[in-house]
Formats: C-alpha cells, structure tokens, sequence
C-alpha cells in the first residue's frame, strides 16, 4: 500500500462533498478552503484530510510525508474541450493575420481547418500519437488532470478513424482519464463542398456506426455555424449519433447566434461549447436546462473575437464550464491557468467562480465528476501543490508567472 501525508497545507482548495457533481449560478462563488490543513492520499486516491488540530496521530507507514507550508494545494485542472491531435502547428497563418490577411484569403491560400486535414491525412498513426502525446504530458505538467480531445482534422473516413485511434491510445497510455468526441462535422471537406448530402450521408451511414461499433468515442461533435453546419444538419448529426449511445458537445454560437444553442440543448447536449455570440434565445435555453455551457477565453483572445458573457450565465443559474481549446488554428495552447486567469481578468468571473469551472464543472462536462475534479474521499488523487503566494487570488492575477510547484496524478508526482 502506497500512501502520503501532506501537512501545513495553506490553503486545500475544493474540498466539496462527494455528494456535489457540479455548481450552478450563484452557488459557482463557493469554493471550501480549508485553512492549515493536511491531506492523507493513499494507493492514488484522497483517502482523508483535515485541519492540522485533527491530525491523526496514528498516521504511520508512509511512503512520503510533504509538508505545504506557506502554499495552496488545488485540485487537477479537467480540460473538457480539446483538439490535441493534430499533424502541424500553423504559425505562418498567424503571421498572415498580423499582416491582416482576411480568413478567407487564408484559406484560398491553402490555410484553415482543411490545412490541418491536409496534414492530418498525410501524417502517419504513430507520427500523431507521438506529437500528440508529447503535448499531453506538456499539459499535465501545467495542472491538467483530464482531457476531452476530439478528431475533425481528419476530414476522410479513413483520417477521423485513425485520429480516434490515436486518442484511443491515448486513452490506454496516459495517467489521466481521456475522452474521446468524434467532430467529423467540422467542416465540409473540399470533395464534398458541393454535395453537403453525400457527406452527411457519409457521416450518418457510415462512420458513425463504425466509430460506435469500435468504441472510438465517447460524444459527437458538431460545428453548427454559418458556413459549416446548419441547425437541421447539426439535428441530423446528432440524432445518428444518439442511436448509438454518443452523447453531444457541440460547438455552437461561436461566431453567430442561429439557434446552434437551443440545438444542443434540445438534444440533450452534454455541453454546449464557445457561446461568444448570444441572444436572449440561446441564454434562456441553456439556463433552463441540465447542458453546461463551457466557455473557451484562449481561443477568444487569440482570434481577437468577443469574449463569452459568463456574468449572464452565471445570473441565470447556468453551470458554467472553462476549457483551452487546444488547437493549431485558433487556440495554439494547452494552459489551463491562463484559461482561469482570463476568465477572471476578460469574462469577469470571481476567482472561486473560475477555479469551480476548470475543475468540478469541467470534470461534470466529462462525466467525470463522480471520480474527479474536487478533493474528495475516494476521488482520483490528481492535483497540484503551488509555490508559496500570498492568496488563491493570486494565482490568475499573477498570470505571467508558474504557480505550480508539483504536479500529483494518482497519488504520485508527475
């Protein structure tokens, strides 16, 4: 049996009842810190804690006694939104927008999405899970405890189903828990530009079976916006996908409000992800029903786009989520405490608000908060230990800085 004591914790962050699977509205600013603090892991999962008056003093046979003094323990960052697997970064059209360069002339230049489904279908299985596992354990290192990744820079049956391969191996290979959605509704590929039927045909008839009957994905993914998937094809997407037990996250209202959240939510989406562009429609449909909205400010300051109204969220009693997007095209990066950090400084969420939808709302965006994303008896021991600050509110105001000082998955560091 492998066990660790943490002693002098400054802060243990998060320690809400296993019975809490997420946070709502109002209830999202209650964060429980408790104060000089311990926390007993044992075989990888929170086995108890405390404050350091009730430490037990039959705590013996450790295999390692830490103390935290001065410094925050929080638990793992769950990332619901991921594009992890790709074949290139894509920094010449990130030169191409400084110099002003429309998207449209980006993509005439061979650039957009379809650039990384060009360079997906020519990248070898091995070749993505190295890259791709090479940016898994980055994220790790930066906090992260769990992942959602989703194909879609595939654009072929035969390139999506070897991205889902690749996260499949993911799955099987990593510390930390990997969801896979399967977003072949990213984009229409060039072959199909003028034949939209023949490729939802494709998707409903073909892949999605297969994906299912292999066990390659956990959700569908669908990009309804204008000039990618309309309401009704996003309706037909997931209603194929629904037959076969994949639950929907969906992009929606990124770029436009044209009813892509309703969509979502009255197919009983899981979550409805981006929300930058919203109308009183959108806002009440999600606050009146069980979908979380999980919000992506990385790939709003990158794009230069607006960012999500998270207090309207939050005053209509929404559970609010945070993700990176992790992608080549419009969010290169993994860091989930740049994630929280803009919450707070651009979607004007309090500190506690974010901390809650990068972990326990993350984790539910996953169906993964039964096992993660708070300090709990029995839950998975993935979380951090910062340096030594002066408060928890100093960790998104200091953005520019590393907080972490150690990394935990499973009980051990990473």
């Amino acid at each position: 049996m492998s066990s660790t004591l943490i002693t002098h914790i400054k802060g243990l962050v998060g320690t809400h009842s296993g019975e809490v699977k997420l946070l709502k509205g109002a209830d999202m600013g209650m964060l429980p810190v408790l104060a000089d603090s311990w926390l007993l892991i044992e075989d990888g999962k929170f086995k108890d804690f405390g404050e350091m008056g009730s430490l037990p003093s039959n705590v013996t046979n450790l295999s390692a006694q830490i103390s935290a003094k001065g410094k925050f323990l929080l638990p793992a960052w769950c990332d619901s939104h991921t594009h992890l697997v790709f074949a290139a970064s894509r920094e010449e059209e990130f030169v191409m927008k400084i110099r002003g360069q429309s998207y449209e002339e980006i993509a005439a230049a061979g650039g957009g999405i379809l650039n990384s489904a060009a360079k997906v279908q020519g990248a070898s299985e091995d070749k993505l899970f190295e890259s791709a596992w090479n940016r898994l354990e980055e994220v790790i290192r930066l906090g992260t405890g769990a992942i959602e990744i989703k194909s879609g820079y595939g654009l072929t049956a035969d390139s999506e189903l070897k991205m889902l391969r690749v996260i499949r191996r993911l799955k099987e290979a990593a510390p930390v828990p990997v969801k896979a959605t399967f977003l072949g509704a990213h984009a229409y590929p060039a072959n199909f530009k003028n034949d939209h039927e023949g490729y939802l045909k494709l998707l409903t008839g073909e892949l999605i079976p297969q994906v299912a009957g292999e066990n390659l994905a956990d959700y569908i993914d669908v990009f309804c916006e204008q000039g990618f998937f309309t309401v009704d094809e996003t309706s037909r997407i997931l209603e194929a996908g629904a037959k076969y037990g994949l639950k929907a996250k969906i992009h929606a209202n990124q770029l436009s409000a044209t009813g892509a959240v309703e969509t979502g939510v009255a197919h009983g989406a899981l979550s409805v992800d981006h929300l930058e562009v919203m109308n009183e429609a959108a806002l009440s449909s999600v606050s009146n029903s069980d979908t979380i909205a999980t919000l992506l400010p990385s790939c709003s300051l990158f794009l230069g786009i607006p960012f999500a109204d998270a207090r309207s969220l939050i005053s209509r009693n929404t559970t609010v989520a945070l993700a990176s997007d992790f992608n080549p095209g419009s969010t290169p990066s993994g860091n989930m405490n740049l994630v929280v950090s803009l919450a707070c400084m651009r979607l004007k969420m309090l500190p506690e608000e974010a901390i809650n939808a990068a972990t326990i709302n993350g984790a539910a965006a996953m169906d993964l908060a039964h096992s993660h994303g708070s300090i709990a008896r029995g839950k998975a021991a993935n979380f951090f230990i910062t340096h030594a600050i002066p408060s928890l509110a100093y960790m998104p105001y200091s953005f520019g800085s590393n907080h972490i000082e150690r990394v935990f998955i499973n009980g051990k560091v990473y």
